[in-house]
């Protein structure tokens, strides 16, 4: 025992510091950092909790006032508002013309508020005249105020059917009525044909053209997609008929070209005769013999279908629609339309009127002879042998002036 008392007193332990006695004192969290988003965060959730507590209130108040007295507070009664409703009502039958406004458009038409219970419909279809795929195209957007037909009722809905393409089909006959009144010439587009004649529009309105109303030859093919000119003949709205014709619309044409007078045409087709010259919607004929004053073999060594050219009217004859053109006639020497066409066509005008004034010259000569067997006709000639205008005594479809002799030839 003793000698292990010694070992324990010879140890030696190294001194121990204060530090591995000592208690660390708690980590404690300071309260003001954590607390003050925590209470507000409470706080929120009960305004919240007031608030939809305190909607919910007004909503079952709402309801029990609706259950219990729907008219409490409201101005004004059932009747009143059924009195409303009658006096923003109108006639809804077929027919009847209604003025609307479109707020929405689809694919297949548009929406209209036409101020009745329900608002109508505007099908793609009725929408316009013409053929469209979307309204857009006719012009029918939202904000679009204008006057529609109603034609039917969506029986799922009791919605109603609108229609511009009825009121259009109505200025169309309308305006059909007018031009036939003032017997004036329009425009039709040839857009199909059968046995009898063509189909033409005019005004948006398809009418018949017979062929035997027809001053060319072309065949119905030739003027599918071509505009020519055309005279009412029959409108009638009752029966949809509308009948056209050519052919006064070219003799009215015709009767405004005076013969002698130089007008621009295009050459439409050659044929061993002659060239067909298309003079503003009139086919006219330049004979062989009328190209010029020297022998011309082949036609298309002068001329090709599409060349403009200057021509002179030699005649025409109202009631066939034929009309007899020449550039001969315009020629300042022999052979100049071989030539030097362009030489021609810039000295056109000057030497139609040297024609004119031969053409006058040999009237002025013939009315002469014809007074000295007939001197009870009072007619008289002035200092310088002109007598003044033609009489009516001249054939209508006027004078054939192919054999004139040119300016430079020998009378």
């Amino acid at each position: 025992m003793a000698s292990l008392a010694q070992q324990f007193t010879g140890l030696r332990c190294s001194p121990l510091s204060s530090s591995c006695f000592s208690v660390k004192p708690k980590q404690t969290h300071k309260v003001g950092a954590f607390a003050s988003p925590i209470v507000s965060a409470v706080a929120i959730s009960n305004a919240q909790t007031k608030d939809r507590l305190e909607l919910k209130k007004m909503f079952e108040d709402a309801y029990e006032r609706c259950r219990t007295a729907p008219m409490e507070g409201v101005s004004f009664t059932i009747e009143d508002f059924q009195n409303a409703l009658e006096k923003y009502d109108f006639d809804s039958e077929l027919g009847t013309k209604v003025k609307g406004t479109v707020f929405c458009t689809d694919a297949n038409g548009a929406l209209v508020d036409i101020t009745a219970k329900s608002s109508a419909y505007l099908p793609v279809q009725e929408a316009s005249i013409h053929r469209i795929k979307h309204v857009e195209e006719a012009g029918i957007v939202p904000g679009l105020r204008a006057e529609f037909m109603i034609i039917g009722e969506n029986e799922a809905d009791d919605s109603l059917i609108l229609s511009l393409r009825s009121i259009q089909y109505e200025l169309a006959w309308e305006r059909c009525r007018q031009l036939q009144a003032e017997d004036v010439v329009v425009k039709g587009k040839v857009v199909g044909a059968n046995k009898g004649g063509v189909v033409a529009m005019v005004e948006g309105l398809r009418g018949f053209v017979p062929f035997s109303q027809i001053s060319s030859k072309s065949t119905a093919e030739e003027l599918l997609d071509k505009e020519f000119p055309l005279k009412f003949v029959e409108v009638d709205e009752e029966q949809s008929r509308l009948v056209f014709s050519n052919r006064k619309a070219m003799a009215d044409s015709q009767a405004q070209l005076g013969i002698g007078s130089v007008v621009i045409g295009t050459v439409q087709s050659l044929k061993p005769y002659g060239a067909f010259i298309d003079i503003g919607g009139i086919n006219g004929l330049l004979h062989v013999s009328q190209i010029s004053h020297d022998r011309v073999s082949d036609i298309a060594t002068v001329l090709q279908p599409g060349d403009t050219l200057k021509v002179m009217i030699l005649s025409h004859d109202r009631e066939r629609g034929r009309v007899s053109l020449s550039t001969k006639k315009l020629e300042p020497t022999p052979g100049d339309m071989i030539r030097n066409p362009t030489l021609v066509f810039e000295k056109a005008e000057e030497m139609a009127q040297t024609f004119r004034q031969r053409i006058a010259q040999a009237e002025a000569m013939a009315r002469a002879d014809m007074l000295r067997f007939q001197p009870e006709s009072g007619l008289t000639l002035s200092s310088d042998g002109i007598l003044g205008p033609l009489t009516s005594d001249l054939p209508a479809e006027g004078l054939d002036l192919s054999d004139v002799p040119a300016a430079d030839e020998d009378s």
